[in-house]
């Protein structure tokens, strides 16, 4: 175990930082990573199309069927189904690559798709068409050499699968988020949070840099989350603490550390408050089970 959770960076050496590989492929060449804890700099599509696979996704088991397609964010901390036997394809992109407005940076912001506060989703794709088919056609292009309709057409097909299986994703049940200036709140709430977590934990610091009240935001992140801000802080700095006791080997004072706790019996505190076992007790029966 490292002291680190590792970070994989998209292949280097790609006209552009967009391509799809068979999953068979990736755990053939990547098996030690991809097998263990990491977080990829990048976004993830998988269509499984033969057999079921289960993908931990923070601590999360995620099963996906045959005729399945799995999204899943940039920066998760994920483990590859290595062991049940499954076949299908990886479509792997960065923001970079798709971002090539500010519109395009606001919509992968938002998609339901990549975001962190709803379920990871799995959409069935078996009887979609169009999906299969714009999937494909974003493999056949890559094929092709790179002139100057190359990028246009691979980021026109890549935002269509995107907003294809969106569409998809309501059909099957998507409890849509209502666009509202509560949603606009908990966007923002979200945004400061995830780079501020280890270094402020307070309701009134995200409130005031949002220009707002307290009460307003949490009225906002009531209606669109059923939780208070004070929950969701918490539930950001738990998951982190967890990442790192369960795949690095810090130490419980440099894990509480890192995580903005000066002294290491305040972070034990908080950490059994949370989950009425401590850090060490946490980690023993996470590897004992």
């Amino acid at each position: 175990m490292k002291s680190t959770i590792r970070q994989v960076k998209f292949k280097a050496g790609l006209p552009l930082e967009i391509e799809v590989i068979s999953i068979a492929d990736t755990v053939s060449k990547h098996y030690e990573t991809i097998s263990n804890p990491h977080r990829a700099e990048f976004y993830h599509i998988f269509w499984v199309q033969k057999g079921t696979a289960e993908y931990l996704v923070d601590f999360a088991p995620v099963k996906v069927t045959a005729g399945s397609f799995l999204f899943v964010n940039k920066d998760r901390v994920q483990t590859f189904d290595c062991q049940h036997k499954h076949e299908g394809k990886l479509l792997l992109f960065t923001g970079s690559f798709f971002n090539k407005t500010a519109e395009d940076a606001k919509y992968l912001h938002s998609t339901i798709l990549f975001n962190d506060f709803l379920d990871i989703p799995v959409i069935g794709v078996k009887t979609n068409a169009s999906l299969q088919t714009i999937f494909g056609a974003i493999e056949t292009e890559l094929t092709k050499d790179n002139d100057s309709y190359h990028y246009d057409l691979l980021h026109n097909l890549l935002h269509n699968l995107l907003l294809l299986s969106e569409r998809e994703r309501r059909k099957q049940g998507f409890k849509e988020l209502t666009k509202s200036a509560d949603l606009d709140y908990t966007v923002l709430f979200r945004d400061l949070l995830a780079a501020q977590f280890k270094t402020l934990k307070s309701v009134s610091g995200y409130a005031s840099q949002m220009n707002v009240s307290e009460k307003r935001l949490t009225a906002a992140t009531t209606k669109t989350m059923d939780k208070s801000p004070k929950t969701i802080i918490n539930e950001r700095v738990m998951l982190e603490a967890k990442r790192l006791l369960i795949h690095t080997n810090r130490s419980i004072k440099e894990v509480g550390y890192d995580l903005g706790f000066e002294e290491p019996t305040n972070f034990i505190k908080y950490f059994r408050k949370h989950t009425e076992k401590t850090p060490i007790e946490f980690r023993e029966a996470y590897f004992i089970r």
